[in-house]
């Protein structure tokens, strides 16, 4: 920045981390604290340009900085820049506050900055982020809690103390830094091929005229792409204080079912979506033919017979339909045939005349409507003839009053044909705004794909656990507000991502971690018994906290006993003579390894309770021997598919992982006789857990499935 320039903002609202950065980048500011409450901060120049929002500023403060690494020493640190000054407003959540400096101070454990091996802005925003909470960080500042963090925290302030300390005490009790918890889709709805880029605004919308809306097809439950597609479509509507409606694109009754209307409502409502209505696209199939009959009067549709393939062929190579000039009469009475589903009118489809020379090959006479006899999970039998949706959808966009039909950009070649048809019917017109499509390593989201799986019984149903559906990764033990969170986090970005399941399950990791309860167990057929020479003499009980840090998550009973059990991979590791830390009890002293064909059958020790936990290498945990041990089914699964991307000239079926789920017995402590459905816990040195089946009676195992918290997990095979 070689210029003055002018930061305007709101005074309630102070953006300290801009502020800072300029300082500690050298370059000069005039503060203009005057825009309306809530308004986004904007830099002025004095050529007239502007940019907007608190990360553009940011992006373009530190290229402009005296040192260039301040923006990263190359392209990836320049990335993970930009990922730090998305995640630095997390400290200004109340209820995010300690799991984000928990997550930092871990991150920082063997790092000086971070980004790299020098300050860059990263470090700026993270500090002056945490510095305008005040009391609160002050006083986890103070403690021990977060050395890592503070020692970090500390680098930075004793370097600028002066510059920094300055602007913190002017302005900290005003700040709005990013008054909701990151990662805030206002912050993130902008192109990010270009981080300096101001916020996108939805083209045309006036703040109470929007009216935007959700049409998933009927044909199978809500995965995680069409999450992304209904959380941005309630963030506009919300935003331009619109109408969100809920319709269901059900022009093809082959594939659709009430059961797949009434799961996509109940994810629709797990994700927090409140709509202004639900309509069906077969609410107009009148209309809809009305519509297709009028086109075919005035000459811009016809009936064409030609053969499928044939037909496509013909598309392909820009050759026109030897039907395509069939007179009016001609269309109308085969119209008529397809109407009534004659056997004539089966072999029949209405095209739009478009442009056969169009190079947008969707422009080649598209397909209006199809005969199909099969009933209709709604109107039953009635109709014999069914819009497409490129047919469909423009029409009942622009009946219903929607202003800005939002889809991803796999659709974006078929945009030119929206507004045509829309032309052609002589019907206003409905802004697209798109959005790059979700797309996660080793997932398929296709629906005729994972309709292959159910219908083979290689998964229970819409809902199992390997599936990529809502149901599906909720009853693998993901939190709805973790989805949600990395859904907003992808923001309305037009650029193709392949994502990584291993940020959102990290995510989830920091909502579960802080709340679900710890219990114990051992592998049933992988264990050990440990005999204790100076253990109690009659197993006794201490009630002991479900979760040291939680008192939310209530108590639990834990038995002593002067016999134990170990995992057998607990008592491999350990030697002769060694003292090791019985979790919640104290130490013991190995005296005795007893073994059979070179198998451990027995660990014979004592009671060493006077014993340093400081001084051990291991912390074991471990089950008294009693009869209240609960049965346990441990259940890790794997991806479907074994490669990360399929290319679009790859059979799925061509890359099925042959082993996606895996059963391990186990034995619990008798307090997991309580454990409902749904509920989330940790095993102790395993891992969290979801309680999929809870217990029943002693025969019956309690079913526990294996939450993945980020790390990268083993195959099953």
């Amino acid at each position: 920045m070689t210029m003055e320039a002018k930061l305007a903002f709101s005074q309630d609202s102070p953006p300290i981390s801009i502020i800072c950065a300029a300082k500690v980048a050298g370059l000069p500011l005039t503060i203009d604290p005057s825009l309306a409450s809530g308004s986004a901060p904007t830099l002025w120049f004095g050529s007239g340009e502007s940019l907007h929002g608190v990360n553009p500023i940011l992006h373009f403060i530190a290229r402009g900085a005296s040192f260039s690494s301040f923006s990263g020493q190359n392209a990836i640190e320049f990335g993970h820049v930009a990922e730090w000054l998305e995640y630095a407003p997390m400290f200004l959540s109340g209820s995010e506050f300690e799991n984000a400096c928990s997550f930092v101070d871990g991150y920082l454990t063997s790092r000086t900055f971070v980004v790299g091996h020098g300050l860059t802005i990263a470090d700026i925003a993270v500090w002056s982020n945490l510095a305008g909470i005040g009391q609160r960080w002050e006083s986890l500042r103070k403690s021990k809690k977060y050395q890592n963090l503070v020692r970090w925290f500390n680098s930075i302030d004793a370097e600028y103390k002066d510059t920094l300390n300055e602007i913190v005490a002017a302005y900290v009790g005003k700040r709005g830094i990013g008054k909701s918890p990151a990662p805030s889709l206002k912050e993130k709805v902008h192109d990010s091929k270009d981080p300096s880029a101001p916020e996108v605004d939805l083209p045309g919308a006036k703040v109470g005229q929007v009216c935007v809306r959700f049409a998933p097809e009927p044909s199978g439950y809500l995965h995680i792409g069409h999450a992304k597609a209904a959380l941005l479509n309630k963030y506009f509507a919300e935003r331009y204080q619109g109408r969100l409606i809920v319709r269901f694109d059900d022009t093809n009754p082959s594939k659709e079912s009430n059961e797949f209307v009434e799961n996509l409502l109940k994810d629709i409502e797990t994700l927090g979506i409140k709509y202004d209505a639900v309509t069906y696209t077969s609410d107009y199939f009148p209309k809809l033919m009305e519509m297709a009959e009028s086109l075919i009067k005035q000459g811009k549709a016809y009936i064409d017979d030609t053969p499928k393939e044939e037909m496509r062929k013909e598309r392909m190579d820009g050759i026109e339909s030897r039907c395509r000039n069939n007179t009016v009469e001609e269309n109308l009475s085969l119209w008529k045939e397809m109407v009534n589903g004659t056997e004539r009118g089966k072999q029949c489809c209405v095209r739009g005349k478009l442009d056969m020379q169009d190079p947008n090959k969707s422009l080649r006479d598209p397909v209006y409507y199809r005969c199909n006899t099969d009933p209709h999970h709604r109107v039953g039998s009635k109709y014999k003839a069914y819009p497409t949706y490129d047919f469909a959808c423009p029409f009942v966009d622009a009946f219903e009053g929607v202003t800005h039909a939002l889809r991803s950009s796999e659709y974006h070649d078929r945009n030119a044909q929206y507004y045509r048809i829309l032309q052609d019917m002589g019907l206003r017109r409905v802004e697209i705004y798109e959005f790059s499509r979700l797309n996660m390593v080793y997932t398929l989201l296709s629906k005729r794909k994972l309709l292959w799986f159910v219908q083979n019984k290689k998964v229970e149903d819409w809902t199992d656990p390997r599936f990529p559906t809502v149901q599906g990764i909720v009853r693998r033990g993901l939190k709805v507000e973790a989805l949600i969170q990395f859904i907003l986090q992808q923001g309305a970005s037009k650029n193709l991502n392949l994502m990584e399941w291993d940020k959102l399950w990290t995510i989830n990791k920091k909502l579960i971690d802080p709340v679900c309860a710890r219990h114990t167990a051992v592998l049933k057929d992988q264990r050990v018994i440990f005999t204790l020479t100076n253990g109690p003499e009659k197993p006794f009980v201490r009630i002991l906290p479900r979760h040291k840090k939680c008192e939310a998550a209530g108590k639990k009973a834990t038995t002593f006993a002067n016999r134990i059990w170990l995992d057998y991979a607990d008592a491999s590791a350990i030697s002769k003579g060694e003292e090791v830390t019985l979790m919640d009890w104290g130490n013991a002293i190995i005296k005795e390894i007893k073994m059979e064909n070179g198998v451990i059958t027995e660990l014979v020790g004592e009671l060493h309770l006077e014993g340093s936990v400081k001084t051990t290498k291991l912390k074991t945990t471990w089950l008294a021997d009693i009869e209240e041990l609960v049965p346990l089914s441990l259940v890790e699964f794997d991806y479907l598919i074994s490669k990360k991307k399929l290319e679009e000239d790859e059979d799925f079926l061509d890359n099925l992982n042959p082993c996606t789920r895996r059963e391990t017995p186990a034995l619990g402590d008798a307090n997991m006789k309580n454990l409902k459905h749904g509920e989330v816990i940790q095993l102790e040195r395993k891992g969290y857990y979801r309680c999929d089946a809870p217990f029943i009676r002693s025969s019956k195992p309690v079913v526990l499935f294996a939450i993945p918290d980020g790390r990268q997990q083993a195959s099953l095979n």
